[in-house]
């Protein structure tokens, strides 16, 4: 039985008054249809947090959308018509408009789906209570499986049997851990039953590719303190499934020393505390961020000043490497190095190839430059132009 208009989203909810969205949603049920806002905006909504992407769900077939979306003057694209899923163009804003389905067999990384007309349907193949929450142009939400009080408690919950979600797709146990970062009370602590299920089935975690993990873990490590998840992810063994030779000892203390200095939560130094093997294959990261951690776990545990490594490398790694310097010692970390990163990585050096030309040329000028340039960096930026013109050639 739906529980029905109970509560009504907040007023301010911004892609609630979107007339965008709200042409796509005259455009279904102008044709006879339900349509609602579903999943992660309106668990946002509710808890009052940033934005999620904007999903709808219906009872209409894809086909039928499609039609209506054409009727309404809307452009509508089948991105995923074989799974219900439709993107309609309103305004030139793509929503996703995905029929209601249940899942007809799963193996533990896709589904074969079958359309359904009925939400219940569609709100038990969800994976937690928390997201099987739905709203109608109004704003007035249905709640098929009872999230809201989950919800209300900042509960993370599976829907029905943790075990059986978990083996429809086995993403679902790093999205647990993501959520509980994110929007769990930390004094509720853990559901017993979800842990057991996912201790029970780490090894269907190899099945995943290496992209979804990296993209979940990524997102987990972003919270605001993903630590207390990281250490029941290292309890229930999925830590070491996914990053062996990993060890989140250090990231408590990242969060700490974070708030100590007033930076934004990084997910990249978080990653380089967590460590692991072969991080770089195990998650897929991007070249730019594979590059960035290298970096990273080289001069953090390199002999470079803060200063240096904030001149050549930029300000982020050199914040990042007091942080994890911080944790190698045990120690916080003055803020006062802030002020020193600041001033060297807006430093500029005073010496100009044609200060010494024509005396040096091609190749000999670039490594007279470099010299010149790392007895700068050594003096902490304070040589000025005519000492280093005036130092001899070793």
């Amino acid at each position: 039985m739906d529980r029905t208009y109970d509560v009504t989203l907040p007023a301010s909810t911004r892609w609630l008054a979107d007339p965008d969205a709200q042409a796509v949603c005259n455009a279904v049920t102008d044709g006879g249809h339900v349509i609602y806002f579903v999943g992660g905006c309106v668990r946002n909504a509710l808890l009052g947090v940033a934005d999620s992407d904007v999903d709808m769900s219906t009872n209409a077939l894809p086909e039928r959308v499609m039609a209506l979306a054409a009727r309404a003057g809307l452009k509508a694209v089948p991105t995923g018509v074989e799974h219900g899923t439709v993107t309609v163009v309103s305004g030139g804003k793509g929503f996703e408009v995905t029929t209601f389905r249940r899942d007809v067999e799963t193996d533990g990384r896709r589904a074969v789906v079958a359309f359904s007309d009925n939400i219940i349907d569609d709100a038990l193949r969800r994976d937690f209570t928390m997201n099987a929450l739905y709203a109608d142009a109004q704003g007035r939400v249905i709640d098929p499986l009872e999230g809201l009080p989950d919800l209300r408690a900042r509960r993370v919950r599976f829907i029905e049997d943790a075990a059986q979600r978990i083996r429809e797709d086995y993403l679902r146990t790093l999205r647990y851990f993501r959520f509980c970062a994110w929007y769990a009370d930390p004094a509720e602590g853990f559901n017993p039953d979800a842990l057991a299920a996912i201790a029970a089935h780490t090894d269907g975690l190899e099945s995943l590719s290496a992209e979804r993990i990296g993209a979940e873990l990524a997102k987990l490590l972003a919270a605001p303190d993903p630590a207390p998840a990281v250490a029941a992810m290292r309890q229930t063994g999925v830590l070491g499934v996914i990053l062996p030779g990993s060890d989140d000892r250090w990231l408590a203390m990242v969060v700490h020393f974070e708030h100590l200095l007033q930076l934004a939560p990084d997910w990249r130094t978080r990653l380089a505390a967590v460590g692991g093997e072969d991080v770089d294959q195990r998650l897929r990261l991007s070249k730019a961020d594979a590059k960035y951690l290298h970096r990273l776990r080289e001069a953090a545990f390199g002999a470079e000043t803060v200063a240096a490594i904030a001149y050549l490398d930029g300000g982020d790694i050199a914040r990042a490497v007091v942080i994890l310097r911080a944790c190698l010692s045990e120690a916080p970390p003055d803020p006062a190095v802030l002020e020193d990163i600041l001033q060297a990585e807006n430093a500029v050096f005073p010496v100009k190839a044609a200060d010494l030309m024509p005396r040096y040329r091609g190749p000999e000028l670039g490594k007279r430059l470099a010299a010149l340039k790392a007895l700068w960096i050594a003096s902490g930026f304070a040589a000025t132009r005519d000492s280093l013109l005036d130092t001899p050639k070793s």
